[in-house]
């Protein structure tokens, strides 16, 4: 089964290089994942996150707030997308 990755933000820079960082952590690490980006404001609040952008991960929040580097991310990602 594809993980389902959702990229979190109103479409600022930051929401945008993390759209980018995450799919190119997926394609790096070969996960068989979807990769979306949400905008709407009252989905991103159904996640409970009030700091943008984050990354969610089959339905859970792994990174809000801020653009972690490659590495961390595609730890995050593989972890999650394995658990």
């Amino acid at each position: 089964m594809a993980a389902d990755i959702k990229v979190l933000g109103p479409g600022c820079a930051k929401c945008k290089t993390l759209e980018k960082a995450t799919q190119e952590a997926v394609e790096e690490l070969q996960l068989n994942a979807t990769v979306s980006k949400v905008e709407d404001i009252m989905e991103i609040m159904s996640y409970n996150v009030v700091s943008t952008p984050a990354v969610v991960v089959d339905g859970k929040v792994v990174v809000k707030g801020r653009v972690p580097s490659k590495d961390e991310l595609k730890k995050l990602i593989g972890d999650a997308a394995n658990a």
